[in-house]
C-alpha cells in the first residue's frame, strides 16, 4: 500500500516537472540571450573591425572597394526561429570608391553613403560574423523584412 502512495507522488512530481520544463526553458533562453547581448555590447568595437575586414575581402559589391563604415547605435537583436541562433543587426553607412579599370570606375553613384546592416552571429558562446551586409535597410527594416525566419529579442 506505502508503495502506491509512492508511485502517486512521483507521478505527481513527474507531471509537475514536464509542466514546468516549457517555462524554465524560455527562461533559460532569456537568460542566455541577455548574457549574448552584454558580451556583444563589451566586444562591440572588435566586431566592427571584424565586419570590416571580412566584408571588404570578399570584392562585394564588384568593382568597388571599402573605404569605410560609420557605426549607429542602433542594434537589433533576434533569435533565428528554426536555428535558435541569435543574430545581431547594426546600422551603418558605407562608404566605396570605384576599382581602378573596373566596371564602376564611370558611375557617379559610387561615392553615394550606403546605408546597410551590419550581420552578426552567436555561436558556441561567441559572437562572429561573415561580413554580410543588407544594402538599403537599417536594423528594424531588416527584422520586418525577415519576419519569417527571426523572433525579436525585447531588450526589456
Amino acid at each position: 500500500m506505502v508503495w502506491l502512495w509512492g508511485l502517486g507522488i512521483g507521478a505527481i512530481v513527474l507531471l509537475g516537472l514536464a509542466l514546468s520544463s516549457i517555462p524554465v526553458a524560455a527562461w533559460w533562453q532569456r537568460r542566455d540571450a541577455r548574457h549574448a547581448i552584454r558580451l556583444f555590447q563589451t566586444r562591440r568595437e572588435m566586431l566592427e573591425a571584424k565586419f570590416f575586414d571580412m566584408a571588404q575581402s570578399q570584392g562585394k559589391p564588384r568593382g568597388l572597394r571599402w573605404l569605410d563604415c560609420e557605426w549607429f547605435n542602433e542594434v537589433t537583436f533576434a533569435r533565428d526561429k528554426n536555428s535558435g541562433l541569435l543574430t545581431a543587426f547594426v546600422g551603418i553607412n558605407i562608404r566605396f570608391e570605384a576599382i581602378e579599370g573596373g566596371d564602376m570606375e564611370d558611375v557617379a553613384a559610387v561615392g553615394t553613403i550606403r546605408d546597410a546592416v551590419a550581420v552578426f552571429h552567436f555561436h558556441d558562446g561567441s559572437w562572429g560574423t561573415g561580413g554580410k551586409a543588407l544594402f538599403n535597410m537599417n536594423p528594424q527594416d531588416a527584422l520586418e523584412k525577415l519576419v519569417a525566419q527571426f523572433d525579436p529579442i525585447p531588450l526589456a
